[in-house]
């Protein structure tokens, strides 16, 4: 069903207006699908207009696309894509900032605590003496991740942890804003045999003080580099300090597509959105700003990797992920982070007289207004 934007505009109006606990007729649901796919189309058409004006572009097998330098490429991101996932181990659930394209955003205060001399691994909460039973019995991972929220609110806790890994030859990669590193922390995370940090940059809007401390990071850790959600302020904001970060030596950019969940997708409610595959939400302009941003290391030749962490990737992530798990074939914990579809976050871009459908037709019969009965 190829609908026009005009009868899924008017459809989602509908939608929108709907009691959260209202079901949808099978028919009703055809539509949603429909629309979504439009969109996603389009949006697709869009990206790969964008895609074929970067002369260098280069991919992982078809699992992820980059420019740049090939040996700078983050060693954490192909554990992600090719090794044993996005092992997180989980310490702590404060934060010193509050982003609005954090997907605990509302709700920092609020986040449970992993609990006093605890690690949370694989869901499963560790004291720090029982790693080495855990490394003992279950297959070391390729990699593993240091999330949840800011490290470094309490970063001296860490470093006996990241030594354990070290030891048993588990390749380690942390995110920080970078508000609150030191020269000392981060001399002691090297020493203690961190292999990647990664700077949140647009968490602090660029700050010169994070820049500087990817600088200093790199006297201390084999590979640094930033991820951060690609939006226009990040973009805006690092061309505006373009030499200065360079200049820090970094080694790769995750452009992370940036996708909405319920906690955050307010902040955004006036922008054009799209649903990836029924499953991440997104405003269209960050993987286009991604790729734009692509186009212009490509073309001025920057010595570091630059990465898409879209949607497509975490799908492959994700994919990736359960066959490391020995799950079914065609089996991903990828999917809708939303408990009920928000209708409501589409309509900007239904109303968007400049947003075209690629190809439309009359709705079928039985799908237009007054032919479904409740």
């Amino acid at each position: 069903m190829k609908i026009s934007k005009k009868d899924a505009l008017m459809w989602f109006e509908f939608f929108a207006m709907l009691p959260e606990d209202q079901e949808l007729m099978v028919k009703q649901q055809e539509i949603i699908y429909a629309t979504f796919a439009q969109i996603e189309e389009a949006i697709d058409h869009r990206n790969d207009i964008l895609m074929s004006e970067i002369k260098n572009l280069k991919t992982l097998k078809n699992r992820t696309y980059f420019v740049g330098n090939d040996s700078k490429f983050s060693k954490g991101c192909t554990s992600c894509l090719f090794g044993t996932g996005l092992s997180a181990i989980r310490k702590t659930n404060k934060c010193n900032i509050q982003c609005k394209f954090c997907y605990n955003y509302g709700e920092l205060d609020d986040q449970p605590p992993i609990g006093e001399g605890m690690w949370e691994i694989g869901g499963t909460k560790f004291y720090e003496k029982d790693i080495d039973l855990l490394l003992s019995i279950h297959k070391k991972p390729t990699g593993v991740a240091y999330v949840y929220l800011e490290p470094f609110m309490e970063i001296e806790k860490y470093y006996g942890v990241i030594k354990k890994f070290k030891d048993a030859g588990v390749y380690q990669h942390m995110y920080t804003n970078g508000i609150l590193a030191t020269e000392e922390n981060l001399k002691a995370l090297g020493e203690s045999g961190l292999d990647e940090i990664r700077f949140n940059l647009g968490a602090s809007n660029c700050s010169d003080k994070v820049i500087e401390n990817m600088k200093i990071a790199k006297k201390y850790i084999k590979s640094v580099g930033i991820e951060t959600p690609m939006t226009p302020e990040f973009f805006e904001g690092f061309f505006e300090k373009k030499e200065a970060i360079l200049d820090t030596k970094l080694d790769f950019m995750n452009c992370a597509e940036l996708h909405l969940n319920e906690n955050n997708i307010y902040n955004y409610s006036e922008e054009n959105m799209y649903i990836s595959r029924q499953g991440y939400i997104s405003p269209i302009w960050s993987r286009e700003l991604t790729l734009k941003f692509m186009k212009i290391a490509d073309e001025e030749k920057w010595d570091l990797a630059v990465h898409d962490c879209s949607n497509h990737t975490k799908f492959a992530r994700n994919l990736n992920l359960s066959n490391k798990e020995g799950k079914w074939f065609g089996a991903s914990d990828y999917g809708c982070e939303f408990s009920r579809t928000p209708y409501e976050a589409f309509l900007p871009i239904l109303r968007d007289d400049n947003f075209k459908f690629l190809t439309e037709e009359e709705l079928p019969e039985g799908y237009k207004p007054g032919e479904l009965i409740f």
